[in-house]
Formats: structure tokens, sequence, C-alpha cells
């Protein structure tokens, strides 16, 4: 058994340590409370090929291992949650194409991905339909050569950087739902496709989050993901445990931000004439966070390793967003609570990170669906705790 990265892997941390760290870290604060796009911070991840990450090798891209890819997620997320927004969906869309494409959709849009000169994201949730994704409304009707589509999609990050933008539609309304599902790959330039809002957000700021709207929208057959009706949810559940790694990355990189912070803190502020961290009071609370985050971390790579066995991880993935969301939920709220009133104040990082922290419990499915999913693998004898 070993808990240790690989040589390549320790080095690919350093070198996103560093960037986060220079690039990252000395803006965050100032950029995201101003509302600034961080145009510059995703251009040098551009440059250094991020956005390729879950795209192969012989389109242009990193071909990460999981491992890797959950080590991408921790870093950025230490930094600016809203960041790793930016190559989030995107990594899960262009997995979703590099897994389920035709061969000729995989030519047309994935090298350009790998760099970053186009982008993509995901459509699914509606208004109406969110974690019961079965319940969705946005149809999409044959016409000869093409399929129009109607219907709106919310909550889309990177919406107006999306091209194309994979929507989740209806194609059959007679099959049962699961079966009736497909994902169009959705040119934005195409007439009838809008988009009508941002989504005012109480954190994860930095990348847009909006509305869009798909009003009679002709979408060539071609663009039909893998090129067979009716498959559409098999795709996007799959792309989901990817996702789900991805959040609890996330999750333990603004966990172990709002640690760092706390410690730091502990040590400079003094009160009755010593040093906070000399109270028992507060070193209990460093010990709980420092203890839950590296469950939660250990939880998270070990769902990815998993992954890279070739496994279906949706239990180990469901395991992993649930834990660590929670866990960077009470650190962010633990972290406040040693800073005191500084910790309330926008000139201190940990009010950001409590903000940022609540979406990662909501996002790529709640953690009681996720509670619902482990449940149903431990019964349904699929997955298992133990040796």
């Amino acid at each position: 058994m070993d808990f240790e990265l690989t040589d390549e892997q320790k080095a690919f941390r350093e070198t996103l340590r560093t960037f986060v760290d220079k690039e990252i870290v000395p803006v965050a604060t100032e950029w995201e409370h101003s509302g600034r796009y961080p145009a510059e911070i995703v251009e040098k991840m551009k440059q250094m090929g991020l956005f390729g990450l879950s795209v192969p090798e012989e389109y242009g891209g990193l071909e990460a291992d999981m491992v890797t890819f959950a080590l991408v997620f921790e870093e950025i997320a230490r930094g600016w949650m809203g960041v790793a927004g930016t190559i989030g969906s995107h990594s899960l869309a262009c997995w979703m194409i590099a897994r389920h494409g035709t061969d000729e959709q995989k030519r047309r849009h994935l090298p350009d991905l790998a760099t970053g000169a186009r982008r993509t994201a995901i459509a699914l949730t509606e208004p109406g339909a969110g974690t019961d994704l079965q319940g969705i409304q946005t149809r999409a009707v044959r016409d000869g050569d093409h399929y129009v589509v109607t219907g709106t999609k919310t909550w889309i990050t990177n919406a107006r950087h999306a091209d194309p933008l994979p929507v989740l539609v209806k194609t059959s309304v007679e099959q049962p739902a699961h079966r009736g599902m497909s994902v169009l790959l959705v040119d934005p330039a195409s007439p009838g496709f809008g988009i009508s809002r941002d989504l005012p957000k109480l954190g994860y700021k930095g990348t847009e989050t909006c509305e869009v709207v798909l009003d009679e929208v002709r979408v060539p057959v071609s663009a039909l993901l893998g090129g067979v009706e009716g498959r559409g949810m098999q795709q996007v559940l799959g792309g989901l445990e990817m996702g789900r790694v991805n959040i609890a990355a996330r999750a333990v990189g603004v966990a172990q931000a709002a640690y760092d912070a706390a410690l730091a803190y502990s040590r400079e502020r003094t009160a009755f004439g010593q040093p906070i961290s000399d109270f028992q009071a507060v070193q209990l609370k460093l010990a709980d966070m420092a203890t839950e985050i590296q469950a939660a971390r250990l939880l998270t790579y070990w769902a990815a390793s998993q992954a890279d066995g070739g496994r279906r991880v949706d239990m180990e993935a469901g395991m992993a967003k649930y834990f660590a969301s929670e866990v960077a939920l009470k650190a962010s709220l633990e972290s406040m609570r040693i800073h005191g009133g500084y910790g309330y104040s926008q000139e201190f990082v940990v009010e950001r990170l409590y903000r940022d922290a609540p979406l990662m419990a909501i996002g790529e499915g709640t953690n009681d669906v996720q509670r619902m999913v482990i449940a149903r693998a431990l019964i349904s004898g699929k997955g298992k705790v133990g040796w």
C-alpha cells in the first residue's frame, strides 16, 4: 500500500503550487471583490496546458491521470476556488467528447480545446430540474439533418466561452426518460442561442455562471455526441464521477487554505499577553481541522486512484465529494472563529473561503444525493467498505 505521489506527480504539484502562490494568491481577494474576470490567470493556465488535462495526447492534451487531475483542482482552489471553475466544467466536457465522441467530433474539437484556443462547458441543469436530470424539459426534435432545440439551461459555468456547449436534451418522449436523452454539441453562434442573464452568487466568483436560452436552435445531426440517440444520461453520469472527484479536490483546497490561514493567524495574534495558539480551545480547533482535512484528502485521492484503475467509482467519488465538502464547510467556519472579528472582514481571506465552501456541498449533485448513491451501492453489493 503506497500513499505517496509519484516523482512526476510531485514535480507537477510543485509547479502548480508555485504558480498558485505567485499568480493567484496575491490578486484573488482584490479581483474577487471587484468582480474582475481572471483573464491573465486563464492565459497562464493555457500556457501550462491545463485546459488539456482530460484530452488525449494524440489531440495535443496532457491526458492526465485522475490523481494528477485532483492535484490540479486542490492547488488552484487553495488559491481561488472560482478560478478552478474555468477548467472544471471544461475538463468534464472534454472528457465526455474524448470518451464518447465520434472520430470526427474528436478531430474537430479536441485539439483547440486542449490548448484553450476554444473552451467548453456542460449544460445539464434547468430551472425545474437539477438533481433530477430525468426531469429536464429541453427538447430536440429531428427535422431532416438537424435537430431543433428549445429550452432553458441554468447554472452554466463558462457559458460565455463555451464553443461548443454540450447540452443534455430530450430526443424522445416515448422512451423511458433515461433512454430518451442525448447530448448535443451546440455551436453558440447558432441563431436562437442566447445568454439571458448572469446569476448573482454568494461566492464562486471570478468565473461566470449564466442562464442559457435555446429558442428553436438548429443543431446538425452530426453534433449528436457519439452519433447515437438515447445515450445522453449514460454519457453524463460517467462524466459526473470525474466531476465529483474535481469537486472533492476543490473542497480539500478550500479547507487547506482555511486551515493555513487559521494556523498563521493563531501564531501572530496575541491575547492576554500570549499567542492565541497557546490556548487549548484554539489548539483543539486546529487539531480537528488538520485531522479532518487529511482524511478528506486521502478519501479524494483514493477515489481518484480507483478511477485510474478503470473502475466505476460512483460510490467512491460520492464518498469523497460528500465528506470533503462537509469538511470545507466546517473548516472555513472554524477558521473564521479563530480569526474572531477579523474573520468577518473582507480584508482577510477567510470570509471568501466561507462563501465559496457551500457550493461544493451542492454542485455535482447535493450531498444528500451522494449519501443515497453510497447507500444504494452498499445495499446492492456493488460497493463495500473494508478489505
